[in-house]
């Protein structure tokens, strides 16, 4: 009877060895490290320059931080203001789109609003009583809601027909008068001639800006924009 109990002894004790050594060999509990939030970015509570426009104003065919709004920035800076350019640049857009996003230029509470619209109205025959009408209506809201106009001039190719661009280039001056704003008689001073481009300055599509000509454009916009300007 002993000798047919050891085995089986000896097995248990062996069992029991098997047994502490899996608990000792256990896995650690893995603890879930969560990264600490990022700190939240600090608002920037400088006061608005909005520049509601087109593709001219958005840059495009540009790298990111060589549109002009992006160099009046710097200007700004560079001269001691304390201004934050928001760049509302929509590419493609006409007069009737600038309309529509007033709301979204003023929810920014600018104490400048730099209006910049026409080209593609011009380039798509829109007829000039409806880009006037639409102008004037931003123009109006801008002021309703506190905010100083820079209203930037533009033209159109020649090809366009001598009667269309005569009623689409008095349409800015007119409403500047109208208004009394601050008008930039032409946005592209320097870089398309009555010669027509000036080279290196306008893309191949004969219509945009280079990254060479965006400073000039700013450099435009900077000499009537200034005397807007408060130090803060």
């Amino acid at each position: 009877m002993t000798a047919r109990l050891v085995p089986t002894a000896i097995l248990l004790a062996a069992s029991a060895v098997v047994i502490g050594c899996s608990h000792d060999k256990a896995e650690p509990e893995v603890v879930e490290v969560k990264a600490a939030p990022a700190p939240a970015k600090a608002r920037d509570t400088r006061p608005a320059i909005v520049v509601l426009g087109d593709s001219l104003s958005a840059g495009f065919g540009l790298e990111a931080g060589q549109s002009y709004p992006d160099h009046l920035q710097k200007l700004i800076d560079a001269k001691g203001y304390v201004y934050r350019v928001v760049n509302q640049g929509l590419s493609g857009d006409t007069s009737t789109g600038g309309l529509a996003r007033v709301n979204e230029c003023l929810a920014e509470k600018p104490e400048i609003v730099l209006v910049e619209f026409g080209g593609n109205d011009g380039l798509r025959g829109i007829p000039t009583a409806n880009t006037r009408a639409n102008l004037s209506a931003i123009i109006e809201r801008v002021q309703a809601g506190g905010a100083e106009v820079v209203l930037a001039g533009i033209t159109l190719p020649r090809n366009y027909g001598d009667d269309y661009i005569k009623d689409f280039d008095r349409i800015f001056p007119e409403l500047a008068k109208k208004y009394n704003v601050t008008l930039i008689p032409f946005l592209l001073e320097g870089l398309i001639s009555p010669a027509g481009a000036v080279p290196g300055m306008i893309q191949q599509d004969g219509m945009h800006p280079t990254a060479k000509g965006t400073p000039i454009i700013a450099r435009t916009v900077m000499a009537k924009l200034e005397p807007l300007l408060k130090r803060k």
